[in-house]
């Protein structure tokens, strides 16, 4: 199965700036569909979406080592010399050609790594600070829950209040009109 990689032409600085793009989003749809407006909500959600962008964008590099987009290119790779076209002894020594093709090749994969992963953990490290920065208006999330639900218990129980003094109101009122105490009207 062939997939489509949609990332494939954007640089490392690019995926940077995608991962704010997306998040800075995410938080303005929130922000824009939520109702009442709660920014402190929206703020938590673009803290969790660049969370999960920059995660995202740090595995993507990194499973994506051989490319250049991450500084693997700069230094050259190993390409060992072929014993197999040695005249009289050349048949003799193409297993040693394997061998030093499997270690240059791992030793190219190394530095594609060691090119890759200071790039990768930059998106890591980028997810840390935003989760660090994520507890503080977590928090604020939940002090504004507190708050909306204590105006919430509040207008309930104003309706409530409300509720029982329309009853009385109308139990005057029947008593007033002369129909019976104990019956049920509506």
């Amino acid at each position: 199965m062939d997939v489509v990689d949609i990332l494939a032409g954007v640089s490392s600085d690019w995926l940077k700036h995608l991962t704010w793009i997306v998040a800075l989003a995410f938080a303005a749809v929130v922000l824009l569909l939520r109702r009442p407006w709660r920014p402190d909500q929206a703020l938590l959600a673009g803290f969790h979406v660049f969370i999960a962008a920059s995660l995202a964008a740090g595995i993507y590099v990194l499973n994506h080592l051989g490319e250049g987009r991450w500084g693997g290119d700069k230094e050259p790779k190993l390409d060992p010399p072929s014993f197999s076209e040695t005249p009289m002894v050349g048949q003799f020594l193409e297993p040693l050609d394997g061998a030093l093709s499997g270690m240059a090749d791992v030793v190219n994969e190394l530095g594609d790594f060691r090119a890759a992963f200071p790039v990768a953990l930059d998106f890591f490290v980028a997810a840390g600070w935003a989760l660090a920065a994520a507890v503080p208006a977590g928090l604020c999330v939940l002090v504004g829950n507190a708050w909306e639900n204590k105006r919430r218990r509040a207008e309930s129980a104003a309706a409530v209040k409300e509720l029982a003094r329309l009853r009385a109101e109308l139990e005057s009122v029947k008593q007033h009109v002369g129909y019976g105490s104990g019956a049920d009207i509506i």
